[in-house]
């Protein structure tokens, strides 16, 4: 489980998250394990919340390719090669995980949140994306980073500010949150 955040103020998106990283009901501590949740792709900056299995798997799929993240579209092309790939070259990932298999569409069973020049875009398990203008988090802990980011948005000028205490927030609340606090800037183009 866990807490990513993206916090834009005029020409800067801050994305934040958590480290911690759940074996059942072990949770190790932060001096002894921290979990990549945010990985630098080009530009951009994606988040993955869901099986830490992505982790590995983006690690070994993005080391062969070159990957542009800037809009929509782009993050879209990306999510519907990926997920070719992913039933190509990676058997063991499952066609319909969960209870989700009456759905017409594919299930990552994730979420994502990319932090990139064009924007703030959150990809859905079902691969959706939606573009968001000042926030987003996702996560287990995602309501709560949501409801601090919305109560400090006007008063505090600072994304990254406002981000880490989004990620505090979510890491008081809930117990599938926790470990350090990791955050990268991503310069808005044309802002």
């Amino acid at each position: 489980m866990s807490v990513i955040v993206a916090v834009r103020k005029a020409s800067q998106i801050v994305i934040a998250a958590d480290s911690q990283d759940n074996f059942g009901d072990l949770r190790p501590p932060a001096e002894n394990h921290d979990a990549l949740k945010l990985r630098v792709v080009g530009d951009a900056v994606l988040g993955s919340s869901g099986w830490a299995l992505y982790d590995d798997i983006f690690a070994h799929y993005l080391a062969k390719r070159r990957v542009k993240l800037s809009d929509r579209r782009s993050i879209f092309d990306f999510f519907v090669k990926f997920w070719k790939d992913l039933r190509k070259n990676y058997p063991f990932v499952n066609d319909q995980p969960g209870k989700e298999s009456e759905t017409p569409f594919a299930n990552l069973d994730a979420s994502f949140l990319v932090a990139s020049p064009g924007g703030i875009f959150l990809i859905s398990s079902n691969m959706s994306v939606s573009e968001f203008r000042q926030y987003y988090a996702i996560g287990s802990g995602g309501d709560y980073a949501i409801g601090a980011v919305h109560a400090l948005y006007e008063d505090v000028k600072n994304p990254a500010v406002i981000a880490e205490k989004a990620v505090k927030a979510a890491m008081a609340y809930d117990n599938s949150c926790g470990g350090r606090i990791s955050s990268h800037t991503v310069k808005v183009r044309g802002a």
